[in-house]
Parts: C-alpha cells; structure tokens; sequence
C-alpha cells in the first residue's frame, strides 16, 4: 500500500467527518453517554477493525473514545486508514 500525498490525505479528510491530522496519523475522539456506551462502540469498532485487518490505537476516558489511525509498517497514512475511518464514521 502506499502512502498517501499531503493533497490526497487533505481531500480524504474532507470525507471523513470528525477526523483530523496529527502527523503521520489521523485522530478522532468520540463522546458517548457513559462508559458502558463507549465499550459498546468500541466494540463496534473492533468489529469492523478486524474485518479490514487494520487496527487504530485506542483511547477511553469515561465517557470518550480516541481512535488513532495510520499504517505504522508503511510510515504514514494510506487508503486503508481512510477506509477504516469512513467505516467508523458510519457507526451511529
């Protein structure tokens, strides 16, 4: 897979609502009701993380999940990152 330019990972956030670049990752934080919501969407996003084979880091704090993205063996951000996210911003 390979990395994305800084152009096409501007226009890839443009499709991703919530998410934002840091670095060489792309970072969200959703707020849930309580924790037991935010296990529950994190669960979710398990889901479909294993599905793609391509995991965030996660973050929990009460009631917020940080989901980090980007694929660590190629150094940056790529498509898959994108997919993944665009799949998560599904998640109601």
């Amino acid at each position: 897979m390979k990395l994305l330019t800084d152009e096409e990972i501007t226009a890839q956030l443009g499709v991703v609502p919530g998410w934002e670049r840091r670095g060489d990752s792309i970072v969200i934080t959703v707020a849930r009701t309580d924790f037991r919501d935010a296990l529950l969407y994190l669960g979710a996003v398990a889901y479909l993380a294993e599905a793609a084979g391509h995991h965030p880091d996660v973050a929990i704090s009460w009631n917020k999940v940080t989901l980090t993205l980007s694929t660590h063996s190629e150094g940056g951000l790529t498509g898959a990152d994108f997919a993944l996210a665009g799949q998560i911003s599904q998640l109601p």
